[in-house]
């Protein structure tokens, strides 16, 4: 579990496919350098990268690695990547830890995509467009990950618009300490929606 406070940036240094599938690598080695989400990280732990959760497979020097399965890779913007690329990165709170966003898990709902950014004197808004089966779990004030960013919504779409959206204001320590400050209009972003939403539709849906 994380709470979608990204302690730092890292690096993606490499990018190794592992294994082919109907042309395309079926899975995928990562290798990242960190500096503060590698204390007292071995493996076996796990560690949100872009709000996916991975497995932590080794430690040397400043690096870790993962190994990420093609279903991952085809659901979140993970299979994008490339050698050099910033990731948020964020160790699983541990259970006498602060909850200082809100409950994330680290499963990727689905793909949303910048559409534009809007800057104001002291934040900066970010409209985002995003799949039209998550758009009803996404509410104003709500709370929804982007990249593994906590986030709380400041306005969404109609609830029958075709091509939904929501909205989120950064402050600038978000836009300066997580890779949202540099995302452009066209970027894809992993989005987990809040998991008490689907367990409320899922719980009222088995009543009626």
């Amino acid at each position: 579990m994380f709470t979608g406070i990204v302690e730092e940036i890292g690096t993606l240094l490499v990018r190794e496919g592992l294994g082919e599938a109907g042309g395309e690598a079926s899975a995928a080695r990562l290798r990242i350098r960190a500096r503060k989400t590698l204390e007292d990280v071995a493996p076996g732990d796990s560690i949100a990268v872009n709000g996916v959760c991975l497995t932590v497979t080794g430690v040397d020097d400043g690096v870790w690695s993962s190994d990420v399965m093609a279903e991952t890779l085809r659901r979140s913007s993970l299979g994008a990547l490339a050698d050099g690329d910033p990731v948020n990165l964020e160790r699983a709170v541990p259970p006498h830890g602060r909850l200082g966003g809100h409950l994330v898990q680290g499963h990727v709902d689905g793909l949303g995509t910048v559409r534009s950014r809007t800057p104001g004197e002291h934040w900066e808004v970010l409209r985002i467009a995003l799949p039209r089966e998550l758009a009803r779990y996404v509410v104003e004030k709500g709370s929804v990950a982007v990249d593994g960013v906590s986030l709380t919504v400041s306005a969404v779409s109609r609830v029958d618009d075709p091509e939904p959206w929501f909205e989120v204001s950064l402050i600038p320590t978000t836009l300066r300490e997580t890779t949202l400050g540099a995302s452009a209009p066209g970027s894809p972003v992993n989005l987990e929606v809040d998991v008490v939403a689907k367990y409320v539709e899922r719980l009222v849906g088995a009543r009626s």
